[in-house]
């Protein structure tokens, strides 16, 4: 397994991925990296110091040496369902997009990623706290903002998020709707020239990045649900996915070519609206207020 998360460490560096798991590993990595990038330098030292505790966590085989390691930290540490099995239901909201926006029901007692974006930018902000628990804040931060940003995390139709709805994407038979989003059209979208972290941002003027950080975490939701609902299964199964019953549907080249910008634009929000929350956190010592969504 460390083999292994060396091996991602590289590949994370030259933003290199598999289709298999590119936004499980790339996506992520690219999102905190767009942050890291973005943020004021202050806060890219107090990001780095805090990475260098990373040994606080006590989870040697999930190491967060670089911010593309911590920004999968979360997903790594499932594999340690004794420990940290009570945060599998943070990693996405999951709200039909066949009925009106509303946050509440899968947001209940918190277990949502909306919810837990909030909570980890309070304990980030935190100084009070110990240090260890900051590393985790930190670690879960950039895991979950990027989870928020992937809309099949969003919005789906009591499918798993897509992932009930079996799909060839082009050529490549036997997939679903929730993979095709986490890798093969992540990997296509993210490599796109110009790819990484700093091509990507390229398209955007000042002005349009710095608008992207507006609004909060029900905003985003409501924003990325609403991709889910207007991209991701319409095009899928063209045809309006709330009265539609198609056996295992093609996501055509037409249609992957539309995804693309639709994809970009999003992970690009993801990092403006993940450095603007570390900003705040790390620095002016500011975080959204605990409610009930």
């Amino acid at each position: 397994m460390i083999r292994f998360l060396a091996a991602l460490c590289t590949a994370a560096s030259l933003f290199i991925a598999s289709p298999a798991a590119a936004y499980w590993e790339y996506g992520h990595g690219l999102v905190a990296r767009i942050a890291l990038n973005e943020v004021r330098p202050e806060t890219r030292a107090a990001i780095l110091a805090l990475l260098a505790e990373g040994d606080r966590l006590e989870t040697d085989e999930c190491p967060i040496d670089t911010v593309e390691l911590a920004s999968i930290w979360a997903d790594c540490i499932k594999g340690m369902p004794d420990r940290y099995g009570y945060a599998s239901p943070w990693h996405y909201q999951n709200v039909n997009i066949c009925k009106p926006f509303d946050l509440g029901p899968p947001c209940e007692g918190g277990n949502c990623v909306a919810a837990q974006v909030e909570r980890n930018a309070r304990l980030l902000a935190d100084k009070s706290l110990p240090t260890s628990v900051r590393v985790e804040a930190l670690a879960f931060l950039l895991h979950f903002v990027g989870d928020l940003h992937q809309p099949m995390h969003a919005g789906d139709m009591a499918d798993r998020g897509g992932n009930a709805v079996d799909a060839h994407y082009g050529l490549i038979p036997e997939t679903n709707l929730h993979a095709i989003w986490d890798g093969y059209l992540a990997e296509r979208s993210f490599t796109t020239p110009p790819g990484g972290p700093e091509g990507i941002v390229t398209g955007y003027s000042r002005a349009e990045l710095d608008g992207f950080k507006a609004g909060d975490v029900v905003d985003w939701s409501r924003e990325m649900w609403t991709v889910s609902k207007d991209y991701a299964y319409p095009l899928l199964l063209d045809a309006d996915p709330c009265d539609a019953e198609v056996e295992r549907p093609v996501l055509s080249q037409a249609d992957i070519e539309t995804l693309i910008p639709v994809m970009r634009v999003s992970a690009v929000k993801g990092g403006m609206r993940l450095a603007r929350l570390l900003d705040e956190a790390l620095i002016d010592g500011t975080a959204p207020r605990f409610r009930r969504f």
